[in-house]
């Protein structure tokens, strides 16, 4: 059984088709990557699997149950974590309280316990801080955990807002574009780092991505879109060598060359 499911899903935006057809079964521990130029439509793919827009035709599968008409909290809390192309993190909290905020998705008290400060919601918080704390220092960045998230070095803040979704303890990894605006340094740890957290937290990875060193260097496999259609899909090196994915970026038709 496939962990995800996308079955064939298009999506219209009035007469613009921004997907169209798109297909992919994502197995448990595979990292896979989608590229295509700016405007093919993989934010929107996105957009779809977490319950931000819903597809015009066909269904979503998360371990083989329909996922397609939830709304985007039932999602999460089902086990698909994602981070955005633009960093979002609250950035007048301490590092804690971001990753804090991504443990609450599986708070169990109420608010009337919350407010009230119970017994109960303070053990549960207690907790909360606890398993906090013990993911900054699996994700090394627990010598910052009482700073705030905007005080953090670029790469940081990528890295804390990829420890805030790992903190609501997802099966399934949504990266968008986690190398955008990356130092090559900084991109090749976060090569590293993605290497990691699969590993560490058994997650499969589905990752956007722009920086070809990166898709390359860390994909088992590998889809390209271009205006909304999947024109390749295979292993790095066979995609980094087909003539429709050189003529989608460089606008190049190496065959008629």
């Amino acid at each position: 059984m496939a962990l995800l499911k996308i079955d064939n899903i298009t999506k219209r935006f009035g007469g613009l088709t921004a997907v169209d057809d798109f297909y992919l079964e994502i197995e448990p521990g595979e990292i896979i990557g989608l590229i295509g130029p700016n405007g093919a439509g993989k934010t929107t793919v996105f957009n779809m699997i977490t319950g931000i827009y819903m597809p015009d035709e066909n269904k979503i599968y998360f371990q083989d149950e329909d996922i397609t008409s939830l709304k985007p909290d039932k999602i999460a809390k089902m086990g698909i974590g994602r981070t955005f192309q633009n960093i979002r993190l609250l950035n007048n909290l301490s590092v804690i309280d971001n990753i804090m905020i991504g443990t609450h998705l599986h708070l169990n008290s109420g608010l009337f316990s919350a407010i009230f400060k119970l017994p109960g919601y303070i053990k549960e918080e207690k907790e909360l801080y606890e398993k906090s704390l013990r993911l900054l220092k699996k994700v090394e960045l627990d010598e910052y955990t009482h700073e705030k998230a905007n005080s953090l070095p670029y790469g940081k803040q990528r890295k804390l807002e990829i420890a805030r979704a790992l903190a609501t303890g997802p099966k399934l990894l949504l990266l968008d574009e986690p190398a955008a605006g990356m130092n090559p340094q900084e991109s090749r740890e976060l090569v590293e780092f993605i290497r990691q957290i699969k590993n560490e937290f058994e997650v499969s990875i589905f990752l956007i991505e722009h920086d070809m060193k990166v898709v390359m260097g860390i994909c088992e496999k590998i889809l390209v879109l271009d205006y909304g259609k999947t024109i390749a899909e295979g292993k790095p090196e066979e995609i980094k060598n087909n003539p429709e994915v050189i003529k989608a970026y460089l606008g190049v038709d190496v065959v008629n060359a």
